[in-house]
């Protein structure tokens, strides 16, 4: 006769144990996934598509208010940035209508109101136009799309350093690809009053978060001192995130006040 085998249920129990942990392991890692992967998408889409949608509406809000279409500042309510303090420009420049490093001035410049967008930052090369607002707080303006002014520093058209920051990566990433302008490149400023054009001028590739030297009245970076100016000017300043995707360090872009329009 063959020899009977004899089945352990408590061996079959443990068997069915495992497998039911598996199975159930491998539940937990596919949903998991499919969260981890719908942040993703929301982050490197439905933000980009919120913010450019809502920057564009407010770019559209500004130009028909400038041109007597529309109530006052932008189309769409937000939390008010604590305004910068913003000095009155020399009587040599922006409210003397004298002609300073070959820059016509305008005869003055209107306070903008802080609680709105109240620029237009256009960059030809990068196909790029979207609103400015005050202060660089990620939910009041740059998650909206928007570059932010750093406060503290001077006004469009104004001597010294007019300084945005923008995002690189989600929220409309207006600035994503400020590592694409090469010296003489253009970038306009709009206004109520006036319209400034700006050449790109340096590039500080990369510099430490902390590098507060980049933004300040004559741009010197205090990390990599070899990059900046000595002398004053009528300087724009870009800055965002680097490298992609990061908030490790800075990419900074510097510009020259070349030329000004009034509306």
């Amino acid at each position: 006769m063959g020899r009977v085998r004899v089945v352990r249920h408590s061996g079959l129990r443990r068997r069915a144990a495992r497998r039911r942990v598996l199975w159930g392991g491998g539940e937990v890692l596919v949903t998991v996934g499919v969260v981890l992967l719908l942040l993703v998408v929301h982050q490197m889409w439905w933000t980009n598509r919120e913010a450019r949608a809502g920057a564009e509406r407010e770019v559209r809000a500004l130009e028909r208010s400038w041109d007597g279409g529309g109530g006052e500042g932008g189309g769409e309510s937000r939390t008010a940035v604590p305004a910068a303090s913003d000095p009155p420009a020399p009587a040599s420049d922006a409210t003397s209508g004298r002609s300073v490093g070959g820059v016509r001035r305008p005869a003055a410049v209107p306070a903008p109101d802080w609680s709105k967008a109240y620029a237009i930052l256009t960059v030809p090369r990068l196909n790029l136009r979207v609103p400015v607002a005050e202060g660089i707080s990620r939910s009041g303006v740059l998650n909206k799309g928007y570059a932010g002014h750093y406060p503290g520093t001077q006004q469009p058209g104004q001597a010294g350093n007019f300084a945005l920051a923008g995002h690189r990566n989600t929220h409309g990433e207006p600035f994503r690809y400020i590592n694409r302008l090469e010296p003489k490149d253009t970038i306009r400023v709009e206004t109520r009053s006036a319209t400034y054009t700006y050449a790109v001028d340096r590039t500080l590739r990369q510099t430490a978060a902390r590098d507060g030297g980049v933004i300040r009245p004559i741009p010197r970076s205090t990390v990599r001192p070899d990059h900046g100016y000595d002398e004053p000017g009528y300087y724009l300043t870009l800055t965002t995130c680097t490298p992609e995707y990061t908030s490790k360090y800075r990419l900074v872009v510097w510009g020259k006040l070349v030329a000004m329009r009034p509306r």
